[in-house]
């Protein structure tokens, strides 16, 4: 699986890619940021945007909004530290299939890119209830 890795924080991302090559089967592109991210988004075909969703250049929703608007065959799973209501909405409206809190244990990050490339949704239950009001 082909994944594009957007996350700002080095140090998030460069340990969220070393964790994410030890599983078989995935390949892991980094982007510093939003807008390298959209540079490499049209440049190359990606399984998988495993995006933060606050970052200088594109958000992870302004990201995911690209990939839905240009029909795109990617799927787009966002990480966050932040449990605002607002964001969880925005991107099930856009077809993100992810929602997660980077605090969650990288098997459950791992559980959650399976499931959304078989399609499903997955969405962390913090956040979810903290959309619900």
């Amino acid at each position: 699986m082909n994944i594009l890795l957007a996350e700002d924080q080095a140090m998030v991302r460069t340990a969220l890619a070393s964790l994410l090559r030890l599983e078989t089967g995935f390949t892991v592109t980094e982007a510093a940021d939003g807008s390298a991210a959209l540079a490499l988004l049209k440049q190359h075909p990606f399984d998988l945007l495993l995006s933060d969703i606050e970052m200088p250049g594109q958000t992870g929703i302004e990201l995911a909004q690209y990939i839905q608007q240009h029909k795109l065959a990617t799927k787009v799973v966002i990480i966050t530290t932040f449990g605002r209501a607002g964001y969880v909405k925005r991107a099930m409206d856009i077809g993100v299939g992810g929602f997660l809190l980077k605090d969650a244990p990288v098997e459950e990050l791992v559980s959650a890119i399976t499931q959304v490339m078989a399609g499903k949704r997955v969405i962390d239950s913090e956040l979810l209830l903290n959309s619900l009001g």
